[in-house]
């Protein structure tokens, strides 16, 4: 399962860094994993990653990849970070609030 959020256009950018506090500060252990292919927040002892697109640092949108069984443990904490601070999700019906 994927889940897509993120910032309005109306909203400044978050940095990588307030992302990781906003989930760790829900119980999630996470830590973010700079590649030369992209950016990840990997959450310790699970498969789910989050592919976050970032530019300097700053991000303003994300896609959860939950891996099979996981989100059942892991969808509030990491919805309820990426809500407190003012993300927004995106499905095929368009955006809504988290």
């Amino acid at each position: 399962m994927e889940t897509v959020v993120h910032l309005p256009e109306s909203e400044n950018a978050a940095s990588i860094k307030e992302v990781v506090v906003a989930l760790v500060a829900q119980g999630v252990q996470a830590k973010h994993d700079q590649k030369d292919w992209g950016d990840w927040i990997q959450l310790e002892g699970n498969e789910t990653v989050i592919s976050i697109a970032s530019e300097r640092g700053m991000t303003r949108s994300a896609t959860i990849e939950y891996a099979e069984g996981e989100d059942d443990h892991l969808e509030i904490p990491i919805i309820t970070a990426f809500r407190e601070l003012g993300w927004y999700g995106t499905d095929e019906d368009g955006e809504y609030r988290l």
